[in-house]
């Protein structure tokens, strides 16, 4: 597997407050059986630990997600990571903004600060190390050598195993004020926007172009989570794989507009999707990206395939 150069020790923004990584999902699925089959026939590590099952991905430490199995499917919470220094003052910002703070899940310990957005989506800060890339990821696109095969036999394909979980798409009624509140509570900055239909937004302390994306929906959901690979191949191989496996609804293969990654998203059993993502735009510590409101017809993807009817369906919110 390609090493990972992005994580070289954490770099930070002076004097700025702001999260600095994307840290933790938790879903909630109503089959835990079919999630293992499907999150593992996408290449990552998953570990059963009592009633969960932690989400990794081979090679790295980090530990991105957790399922649990209840009665349907749902984003349960989401968890930032913030420098420990930091953590003081991200509670008085929540107290001046009298944000009411609550108790962990059930069966989740932490000592995080808990609170909800306005859409009703959990939210959890904690002192993390910095997950977020300090650099651009590492993407191969090297041309093919003379007097040589460069593809390997079918046969002998290497299974895609993503490096890390890049970035999370959820649903909320309101972009425009949801942008407002991750701005003011997380300190996350926009990157780039369309109307009020989609934003992506940034760390401060450098990350990708988006390391969370909001797209307007009936409420609060998790559309995707995008999962980061190291060439166009890992792309087409993962995907393949999981349509030879049954998993043929999806969006792919394609690259984005905002962001500029290519991409191909595979629909999991529930309505939402996971996408395997490589050489996003990134955003360094010391970069003060000029976000922007882009029309939609021309910012949605470069090139693909024609999207499905149903790709910014919330099927959290269809009963």
């Amino acid at each position: 597997m390609t090493q990972i150069r992005s994580f070289v020790g954490a770099t930070r923004r002076p004097g700025e407050l702001g999260i600095h990584s994307l840290d933790e999902f938790n879903l909630v699925v109503p089959d835990m059986k079919l999630a293992e089959v499907f999150y593992g026939e996408f290449g990552l590590e998953l570990q059963a630990r009592g009633n969960r099952m932690e989400v990794r991905t081979y090679g790295h430490g980090q530990r991105w997600g957790t399922i649990v199995e209840g009665s349907r499917k749902r984003l349960s919470h989401l968890s930032f990571g913030v420098f420990e220094d930091d953590f003081p003052r991200f509670k008085e910002r929540l107290n001046n903004l009298r944000l009411p703070l609550l108790d962990p899940p059930p069966d989740f310990e932490s000592n995080g600060l808990w609170f909800r957005s306005p859409d009703g989506l959990l939210i959890e800060l904690r002192v993390a190390e910095k997950s977020s890339p300090n650099e651009k990821s590492l993407f191969m696109m090297a041309s093919a050598a003379a007097a040589a095969q460069n593809s390997p036999s079918r046969s002998q394909a290497p299974r895609t195993k993503p490096r890390r979980l890049a970035h999370v798409l959820v649903f909320t009624a309101d972009v425009i004020a949801s942008i407002g509140f991750y701005e003011r509570v997380l300190g996350l900055r926009l990157s780039d926007r369309s109307g009020d239909g989609i934003a992506f937004m940034h760390g401060i302390h450098g990350s990708d172009h988006h390391l969370l994306a909001l797209a307007k929906g009936q409420g609060p959901g998790l559309h995707h989570l995008s999962w980061d690979v190291g060439s166009i191949d890992d792309i087409g191989l993962g995907a393949m794989h999981m349509a030879d496996k049954g998993y043929t609804a999806g969006w792919g293969l394609g690259r984005h507009v905002l962001g500029s990654n290519y991409f191909h998203y595979v629909r999991d059993p529930w309505g939402s999707y996971s996408e395997y993502s490589a050489a996003i735009d990134y955003i360094p510590v010391n970069c003060e990206w000029p976000g922007q409101d882009n029309p939609a017809h021309d910012s949605f993807y470069l090139w693909g395939p024609v999207t499905p009817d149903d790709f910014a369906v919330n099927y959290e919110m269809v009963s």
